[in-house]
């Protein structure tokens, strides 16, 4: 437990002062301090504390805190949890190297988001934004108060620099979609920075793309490559800095008792432990035990066998862990096996409908994660954004003009949804139909297996880089090859499986498409075209004009329900595209703790657990944990 002196002493004078004055003092200031940069604004510009994709903020200009936390959180204590494989680099911002998890946490950008609003960010680092009514440009002023973690302002030139060093040597599928849209950044001056568009637009999508601008420091590369791999952290702004590693083994990053932003209300009731470990373990296995024995005390668990089985220890039966279900009200995450699409085995989409019927999701929800999940059909699962049955008229009106590029199903068909199978582990209708499928493709059985007309055996590998999934590869594999297909699972250490899945040097992988409830520019990493052939969140290497134009629809979305239509529009497309075998998800966190944590009350945010955001640790359990030698 730490005192942070300065928070007391300002956590006291806002007990003691009203609200209201400590807030008009600021905001005061705020108006003081923007006068010389409103006297250059136009007329028909619009300058905000923050920016909604749609509708109207949330949060007024004086808001004092986020509705989802606990302003008078006690500050102190250490959130650890666990992290898989291992790093040997601490920049997340290049392909170099496999990057520690968590080693963005440095780093603060423009504006940042809440967990309750799905479309709308906030002033971090910079406080305001103004732009015109044709949203040709922005200009973001910075904070006077930002500092980076050794003390310097941060400036406008740090923005500057910034953007243009993650265009040189940055990830190839940001610099795609940066490129397109943001023509040049300038300063004006110390505190304002200015983002030229390429083009006008009606809403705020390059906008809000200008705001999400991670803010590093021009100094720290006068005499560094940032395109190098490297274990020196990237110093940034944020509310930690790294107190110590163990290289590949273990991570501890330290609360900043000078963070300049402590005191923003976005941040009031956040950050509340003083340090933040995780500890890298190679095997699931081995993280779990490490667990019971208390050599870390959060856990997420994601093995559905474990979560029923493994939890009756004894420090979960006296009450010293506590297992615990809280809703989870974000979109479901579109988790699937899914399949090298530059491959030309995998060309045509009967293929692979074909390899999905094979796996049977029922017979393993039954049998391997004992009932505790849902099919997840859709890369919107949980949404609105999910398409549904037969093509309604307001899809088919988006979707004719794209016919070309898209399956006929997706006219005549419902949405597609992979067949139900029986209890069995074979479902022998389904591999029948998956089997006709293959042989309308070209992919006879010939001596027993499957073949083309060249001859060519039809074989299939399984990437796959956790034991935990053995025990549903390996049954999947069995009905593959009842269908005639060669399957094997090779299993690789976490580095190869990042190396090959970024060289795409696979034919099926696992991997998860962390799509949003308010989808954007980033649907262009995930499937557009031009990060078909480069690293990227393209994993499956998808190359389809429809599927590119529908990405272009949903980025002009001018209103949350325009965006919804066009969204569900491209997950029946994608659907009817089989670029992978859905598997599951479930609608809740399922999460074990030491009884050393609390969060507020009555409800979390509906949109992130947010543990190390904005949970906190309470002195009283801890000390009645190491008092009965639980700890």
């Amino acid at each position: 437990m730490i005192n942070r002196s300065q928070s007391k002493a300002r956590a006291l004078a806002r007990e003691q002062i009203p609200l209201w004055k400590v807030f008009g003092v600021l905001f005061v200031a705020a108006a003081l301090s923007l006068l010389a940069g409103l006297t250059h604004a136009q007329e028909d510009t619009t300058v905000s504390h923050g920016l909604s994709q749609f509708g109207e903020l949330k949060y007024a200009p004086d808001f004092p805190y986020l509705d989802y936390v606990n302003p008078d959180a006690p500050k102190g204590g250490e959130y650890s949890t666990w992290a898989f494989g291992t790093f040997d680099s601490m920049n997340p911002y290049i392909t170099k190297g496999n990057a520690a998890g968590s080693s963005s946490i440095f780093i603060e950008s423009l504006m940042t988001g809440t967990a309750d609003e799905p479309d709308s960010v906030y002033g971090l680092i910079a406080e305001t934004i103004e732009y015109p009514a044709d949203r040709a440009w922005a200009i973001f002023t910075l904070r006077p108060e930002a500092r980076f973690s050794d003390g310097t302002p941060v400036t406008a030139e740090d923005v500057v620099f910034t953007h243009y060093v993650f265009l040189e040597k940055g990830i190839p599928s940001y610099r795609a979609i940066v490129e397109e849209q943001i023509a040049s950044v300038e300063a004006l001056d110390d505190r304002r920075v200015k983002f030229t568009f390429v083009e006008p637009s009606e809403d705020n999508t390059n906008l809000l793309l200008a705001a999400g601008t991670p803010v590093l420091s021009k100094a720290q590369f006068e005499t560094r490559d940032f395109a190098e791999s490297t274990l020196d952290p990237i110093m940034g702004t944020g509310p930690y800095v790294l107190e110590s590693m163990d290289v590949g083994k273990k991570i501890v990053y330290v609360y900043n008792p000078d963070y300049w932003g402590e005191d923003l209300p976005i941040n009031i009731g956040t950050n509340n432990f003083e340090r933040i470990r995780f500890e890298y373990y190679a095997d699931p296995t081995a993280a779990f035990e490490g667990f019971k024995a208390g050599e870390y005390l959060f856990r997420t668990e994601n093995s559905s066998q474990a979560w029923a089985q493994n939890y009756a220890f004894p420090a979960v039966e006296n009450g010293y862990v506590v297992k615990e279900e809280l809703p989870d009200g974000n979109i479901g995450s579109a988790q699937g096996f899914f399949f090298n699409l530059q491959r030309e085995k995998f060309s045509d989409p009967r293929v692979r409908e074909a390899i999905g019927m094979a796996f049977n999701f029922e017979w393993s929800n039954k049998t391997l994660f004992f009932g505790l999940y849902s099919r997840v059909d859709s890369f919107f699962k949980n949404s609105a954004l999910e398409a549904q049955g037969m093509i309604p008229d307001d899809e088919r009106a988006i979707l004719e003009p794209l016919a070309a590029d898209l399956p006929e199903e997706v006219f005549t068909e419902s949405v597609y949804s992979p067949p139900v199978s029986g209890n069995n582990q074979t479902d022998r209708s389904v591999i029948r139909a998956a089997g006709k499928l293959l042989d309308e493709a070209g992919w006879t059985i010939q001596d027993g297996v499957r073949k083309n007309a060249a001859g060519e055996q039809l074989t299939i590998e399984f990437l796959n880089y956790s034991p935990l999934f053995d025990r549903i590869i390996n049954p999947y594999l069995e009905n593959l090859e009842r269908l005639g297909i060669e399957a094997t699972n090779n299993r690789v250490d976490s580095a190869q499986y990042t190396e090959r899945s970024r060289a795409r040097e696979f034919d099926i992988m696992i991997s998860t498409y962390g799509n949003s409830i308010t989808p954007g520019l980033g649907l262009r990493q995930t499937y557009g075209s031009e990060n078909a052939n480069v690293p990227s969140r393209n994993r499956a290497g998808l190359a389809n004009p429809a599927i590119d134009a529908l990405v272009e629809r949903i980025i002009a979305s001018k209103t949350r329900d325009e965006l919804n239509l066009n969204t569900r529009a491209l997950d029946r497309a994608l659907r009817a595209l089989h670029i992978w075998v859905p598997q599951w998800f479930k609608d809740v966190h399922t999460v074990a703790y030491w009884d050393v944590f609390d969060y507020p009350d009555p409800a979390l945010s509906p949109f992130a657990l947010g543990v190390a955001g904005w949970w906190w640790w309470d002195a009283e359990k801890a000390a009645k944990l190491e008092a009965e030698g639980a700890l």
